[in-house]
């Protein structure tokens, strides 16, 4: 007779997550759009029933990739970036060709700025990709009565300028000054173009980048709606044509669930 309290072998009873999420429905939320009134954020504070296990979220199409930090290797003094953080850079987001990468990662050269050291100045050509590698410093600009106005605050793999290589003649609308001792890498727009010109493919992509930012764009980089306001009449409406991520955030939810045995047995008194 086998005693049941004893532990038979363990046998898998439900199917693993990849098989299961092929016969399930996706739960999808509704359409959302950055840059609007923060009262939507209301409608994701209930509890969302979803029977499919996977959560998907729809946004917008958005033009503007591309806003992470860029990481860096150090071996003494010396430090490089690594090849495949280079597509943080929105101008690479998206950008595999590994070979291609390492190549321009190499071609960064690095400097060392004091305290106080102007890194890019405003009005000057803006002909170079900056990575900040260590420290922090300020991005400058002009207040309305000229005084000097903080923009932002660069800290370690921080970047900027690889916009401003795709239109040539560019100069730098801001400045940047170093608060404290920085380490930055650099990479010409001379340098920039070389790589350019010995990849194909490496062309295809930025030729694809330039394109997508003559794109009319809003503040939070989706495609622009044009809209007609304070009209008198009857007047032709601008009709305006939005697309939606090919390949949207999935979230798939695990299960928590357990067996719990309690014993029911009572004891009589007499």
């Amino acid at each position: 007779m086998t005693d049941a309290s004893t532990p038979r072998d363990h046998a898998q009873t439900s199917l693993a997550t990849a098989a299961a999420r092929n016969l399930a429905t996706t739960t999808k939320s509704a359409p959302q759009m950055a840059g609007i009134s923060p009262r939507w954020l209301l409608r994701l504070l209930p509890w969302v029933d979803v029977p499919g296990g996977t959560y998907r979220v729809n946004r917008r199409l958005t033009y503007a990739v591309g806003d992470g930090r860029v990481g860096f290797t150090s071996v003494g003094p010396r430090v490089q970036v690594i090849p495949r953080e280079l597509t943080e850079l929105p101008l690479l987001r998206g950008f595999a060709d590994d070979a291609v990468l390492s190549a321009l990662a190499d071609r960064f050269v690095q400097r060392e700025v004091a305290a106080g050291e102007v890194i890019v100045a405003a009005g000057a050509p803006a002909d170079q990709v900056v990575l900040l590698a260590h420290g922090k410093a300020h991005k400058l600009g002009v207040g309305k009565y000229d005084d000097p106005l903080i923009l932002g605050v660069l800290v370690d793999g921080d970047h900027f300028g690889d916009e401003g290589l795709v239109a040539r003649g560019d100069a730098w609308p801001f400045t940047v000054k170093a608060v404290t001792r920085c380490i930055v890498l650099t990479l010409s727009e001379q340098a920039l173009t070389q790589a350019i010109e010995d990849s194909p493919a490496l062309q295809a992509h930025v030729e694809t980048f330039a394109r997508l930012r003559k794109q009319p764009q809003d503040k939070s980089g989706q495609q622009a709606i044009a809209m007609s306001a304070g009209h008198a009449g009857e007047v032709t409406l601008p009709i305006s044509f939005v697309d939606y991520e090919l390949r949207p955030r999935e979230y798939e939810l695990s299960l928590v669930q357990t067996i719990l045995r309690v014993h029911a047995r009572r004891r009589h008194l007499q």
